[in-house]
C-alpha cells in the first residue's frame, strides 16, 4: 500500500486516478508521494519515506530542487497540461491591449447613472478606438507547449507569426503550423513584431531578459505580453518604455506594486492556468507521473532527474538507484550485483547535470544485503527494489 499526501487542494479528477493500492494520509512524514500546487516546500524537512513530489503545474519555484535531488526525491511537474488555458489568456491579453477594452469598460462603469449613456457613448467611443490583430506581426519567445499553441492560434487569426527558440524540441516542431517563421536571432522578434509574448521558464539565463536594452531594440509602439513569469521582465524598464511611447501596452498576469494600476499596464491576478480544465489536466498528469514512478520506477517530466523509462518490469525484480553523476558509479553497482550471482536482464542509466538515475531489471532473487551494499556506495542517494 502506497500513501500520498496533498499539500494543496488537488482536483478530484486527478485523485480519482489513484487505485485501491493507494491511501490518502494527512501525515506527510509517512507518505511516499506528495502532491502540491503553490505551497512552499523550501523550509520543509523531508522524511526518508518521501520518494517523489508531483507539482500540479509547470512552475517549480516553490520546491527546493537541488536538495530534493541529493535526498533522492524525484520532483515532477506537468508541462503542457495547462497550455490551452494560458493560450486563451494570451489571446485575451492581445485583444484587451489592442482594442482599449479595459478603459472603455471603465468609462461605461463610471457613467452608469447617465440617462443619455447610449448617445454619449457614440461620441466618446473614438477615445477607445483600437487596432485589429489580423495582418499584424506576433513574435513568440519560446516555442514550448504554450508557445506552439499561441503560434498556431495567431496564424488562424490572420497574423504573421515569428517564433524564437534555439532549443525547440522535435515534438514542438512537428506541431508548428508551416506558416510560422522560425527565427534564430531574437533581435528579429524585437525589431519586426507589433506584439511580443514570452513563454520561457525562469532560469538564470532568462531572468530579466526583457530589459532596457531589449526594449530599446523593439519596434516603437509594441504590445508586450507576459503570461510566463514576472522575473523574466525588468518591469521598471517597461514603465520607462511606456512613458517614452516605446511600448504601447504591457499585459502581465503577475500583479505587483511596479505595474498594478499603472497607465498602459493591464494586469490580471495570475489567471493564466486558473481554469477548471487546466486544474483537472494538471492533477491527472501529476498523479499519473507519481504512480508510474512509485509502481514501476519510470521517470517522466522530472525537473531534477533525467527522464528514464523501461515500461513494466518483465523480470524478477527492478532496482532503481538515484545517485550523483560521477565516474565509475555504474561499474561499482554492477560489480556488486555480479558478486551476488544475480543476472542483469536489462539496464538503462541517464544523467541530468549532477544527478543520475539507473534502472536495472534482474533475473533472480535480490537480497536486502545487496540493496544495502549498493546504498553504501559513495554518491548513492537512494536505492529501491520494485518486486
Amino acid at each position: 500500500m502506497y500513501k500520498y499526501a496533498c499539500l494543496n487542494n488537488i482536483s478530484e479528477k486527478g485523485l480519482a486516478k489513484f487505485t485501491d493500492k493507494y491511501a490518502l494520509t494527512e501525515n506527510v512524514e509517512e507518505a511516499q508521494g506528495l502532491l502540491v500546487r503553490s505551497a512552499s516546500l523550501h523550509d520543509m524537512e523531508f522524511s526518508d519515506s518521501i520518494l517523489a513530489i508531483a507539482r500540479a503545474g509547470a512552475g517549480v519555484n516553490n520546491i527546493p530542487l537541488e536538495r530534493c535531488a541529493k535526498e533522492g526525491i524525484v520532483v515532477f511537474n506537468t508541462p503542457g497540461a495547462n497550455a490551452n488555458g494560458v493560450k486563451e489568456m494570451v489571446l485575451a491579453g492581445m485583444l484587451l491591449a489592442s482594442r482599449d477594452i479595459v478603459e472603455g469598460v471603465d468609462w461605461v462603469r463610471s457613467n452608469w447613472d447617465n440617462d443619455n449613456i447610449a448617445k454619449t457613448a457614440e461620441k466618446e467611443k473614438k477615445r477607445f478606438a483600437g487596432t485589429e490583430l489580423a495582418g499584424k506581426r506576433l513574435g513568440i519567445i519560446g516555442l514550448g507547449a504554450i508557445g506552439v499553441r499561441v503560434a498556431n492560434m495567431a496564424v488562424e487569426l490572420g497574423m504573421e507569426v515569428f517564433g524564437y527558440d534555439p532549443y525547440v524540441s522535435v515534438d514542438a516542431a512537428w506541431h508548428l503550423n508551416r506558416k510560422i517563421t522560425h527565427v534564430f536571432d531574437i533581435n528579429e522578434i524585437y525589431s519586426r513584431c507589433d506584439y511580443i509574448t514570452i513563454h520561457v521558464p525562469a532560469t538564470d539565463a532568462t531572468k530579466g531578459m526583457i530589459d532596457k536594452e531589449a526594449i530599446s531594440r523593439m519596434k516603437k509602439g509594441v504590445i508586450l505580453i507576459n503570461m510566463a513569469r514576472d522575473l523574466l521582465v525588468d518591469e521598471k524598464a517597461v514603465i520607462e518604455g511606456l512613458r517614452a511611447g516605446q511600448i504601447r501596452r504591457y499585459v502581465s498576469d503577475f500583479p505587483n506594486t511596479t505595474v498594478a494600476g499603472r497607465r498602459g499596464c493591464i494586469t490580471t491576478p495570475h489567471l493564466g492556468a486558473s481554469t477548471e480544465e487546466a486544474e483537472d489536466n494538471c492533477a491527472v498528469m501529476a498523479v499519473e507521473e507519481l504512480r508510474d514512478y512509485l509502481e514501476n520506477g519510470n521517470i517522466s517530466h522530472s525537473v531534477n532527474y533525467p527522464d528514464c523509462t523501461m515500461g513494466i518490469c518483465q523480470s524478477d525484480c527492478r532496482v532503481t538507484i538515484l545517485h550523483s553523476n560521477k565516474v565509475n558509479m555504474i561499474n561499482q553497482m554492477t560489480t556488486l550485483i555480479g558478486k551476488h550471482d544475480v543476472n542483469i536482464a536489462q539496464m538503462v542509466s541517464k544523467s541530468k547535470g549532477e544527478s543520475e538515475y539507473t534502472m536495472i531489471d534482474l533475473d533472480g532473487k535480490i537480497t536486502d544485503k545487496l540493496i544495502e551494499q549498493i546504498r553504501k556506495i559513495p554518491g548513492v542517494y537512494r536505492v529501491r527494489a520494485i518486486r
